[in-house]
């Protein structure tokens, strides 16, 4: 079946795994979280990468390319019934992704790169723009101006944390309402935001336990949409592992951070 989707609605999750390791393990991800998203009330848009450019060592898994990559974000896309996004590094990803993908997503190291920004908005897709962890909140309005710029105001902001020393990252929790300012909708990656940079070495390292309150307490602050990097077993995947949460939890989570968001609706 042919997808149109145009609206995304408050709240939200993106949920998937960090890479494409298998066609069938992309199904199964979708199917699930798909159906928990049906039970609680929640619009659903599968993840997952066909390339991770932005890797620690040469010799980590990458992903399957592109070609293979969007062969499989499309059956995911046609057989489940869900939105789709996948990361693009470069002008030449978006125009191949783009009748594909219903979202393009901006790696956080590439939040300033003002070609790829207005090529993703010249696609008429959604837009998700990573917040590099080395930009003020402030200063991802210059990033939202890029896309809007094009007349596409289909545009998420995401915050996935902030360098702090060395392979750390900590959450300013006024991120959230500053980026709301632009007018973009405005997503926490809970995952990521655990994340310890190139602190395994040759990869990075994670420390998954606390991606339940820190999602907590973005909910409680305000969000439209929530990000997960989701694995039936984290300890096997292929890349993220450490900061991925197991599949068996995400409708836990997903479940406690909807009735904060819904109990601070009902007071604003």
């Amino acid at each position: 079946m042919t997808i149109d989707f145009v609206q995304i609605r408050p709240f939200f999750a993106i949920a998937g795994p960090c890479v494409i390791e298998s066609e069938e393990l992309c199904l199964e991800i979708a199917e699930k979280v798909k159906a928990i998203c049906e039970k609680l009330s929640m619009q659903y848009i599968f993840k997952a990468s066909f390339d991770k450019a932005n890797r620690s060592s040469v010799n980590s898994f990458r992903g399957p390319g592109i070609e293979k990559g969007l062969a499989v974000l499309k059956r995911v896309k046609n057989d489940v019934g869900v939105m789709v996004l996948t990361d693009v590094h470069s002008v030449s990803d978006v125009e191949l992704c783009k009748d594909v993908v219903d979202v393009l997503q901006i790696p956080a190291f590439l939040c300033r790169q003002t070609d790829l920004l207005l090529a993703a908005g010249k696609s008429n897709c959604w837009v998700n723009i990573k917040k590099g962890q080395f930009v003020s909140p402030y200063d991802m309005k210059n990033a939202y101006d890029k896309v809007a710029a094009t007349g596409n105001k289909k545009i998420m902001l995401t915050e996935r944390g902030t360098f702090w020393g060395y392979n750390n990252l900590v959450n300013d929790f006024r991120s959230l309402p500053i980026m709301a300012e632009t007018g973009a909708l405005v997503v926490f990656d809970a995952t990521h935001s655990v994340q310890l940079p190139g602190a395994g070495g040759t990869c990075s390292s994670g420390e998954r336990r606390f991606i339940l309150p820190l999602a907590r307490a973005a909910a409680a602050v305000g969000i439209d949409g929530l990000f997960i990097e989701v694995h039936p077993n984290p300890d096997a995947a292929l890349c993220d592992g450490p900061n991925s949460l197991p599949l068996n939890e995400v409708e836990k989570v997903l479940r406690q951070t909807k009735e904060i968001w819904e109990y601070v609706k009902g007071l604003s």
